[in-house]
């Protein structure tokens, strides 16, 4: 699982950004513009962009929509199932559409083109001062028998034991938690996980709800935790 925390203490100084963009030229001046801020790392392309947030663990991604092959949509949907980083979309799209699709698959802001680098800055600074106040803020915790849910650290433990759960599995265990005792819908879940925007069937649905069991559940098999509600979805108990 790649973890991308913000640490108490770190700032946007000189911060980590990736900014994928496949206009080389606006890459080349965005990064002189933000180079005295920032640690810059670039990328031309959706599967370039991927690599470089495994390699470089980023703490921020500035990221284009409209580039040919893997899309920003498809780069954020890919980032969304393996962290929590903040992303900033950079776009031509000014449709309210767009900006719902965005904000429904987890992005933290979004900033349609042409833009001034300098208020690009400035939505950096702010998008990783959020993250880091919600790093520092007091514990949001969803307490369940043995099972603690700790919303800020986005940390699960069960009878005192990290369990190591991507931020899909994080996000499924939550949505459940928030419901605990009521039974809710596969086509609920999917929304609630994916978006509206992005068409996923139960096939994937039910293989993370597998992940999960084999993570928190003695007996997968036999769960006693996540349940199915036959014909409907499933339940925290």
């Amino acid at each position: 699982m790649l973890q991308w925390s913000l640490e108490p203490g770190d700032c946007a100084l000189k911060a980590k950004i990736l900014i994928i963009d496949d206009d080389k030229t606006l890459l080349s001046f965005l990064s002189e513009f933000l180079n005295d801020k920032y640690d810059v790392v670039t990328a031309n392309s959706g599967p370039e962009a991927l690599r470089k947030a495994y390699s470089e663990q980023p703490r921020i991604v500035i990221l284009d929509v409209m580039m040919p092959g893997m899309d920003g949509w498809e780069v954020v949907a890919r980032l969304r199932e393996l962290s929590t980083i903040p992303i900033i979309l950079l776009t031509g799209k000014t449709a309210e559409a767009d900006k719902l699709r965005g904000f429904s698959m987890g992005i933290d802001d979004y900033v349609t083109k042409p833009f001034s680098f300098a208020e690009l800055s400035a939505r950096i600074a702010a998008v990783l001062n959020r993250a880091q106040r919600r790093t520092g803020s007091l514990e949001n915790v969803i307490l369940i028998e043995n099972l603690i849910i700790d919303l800020n650290r986005r940390e699960v433990r069960l009878e005192n034991e990290l369990l190591n759960l991507t931020p899909t599995e994080f996000r499924l265990l939550e949505i459940l938690a928030r419901k605990h005792g009521k039974a809710v819908s596969e086509e609920e879940l999917t929304k609630m996980i994916w978006g509206q925007y992005r068409s996923e069937d139960s096939t994937v649905l039910r293989r993370y709800i597998w992940s999960l069991r084999n993570k928190i559940e003695k007996d997968p098999a036999n769960p006693t935790w996540i349940v199915n509600v036959r014909g409907y979805g499933y339940m925290l108990e």
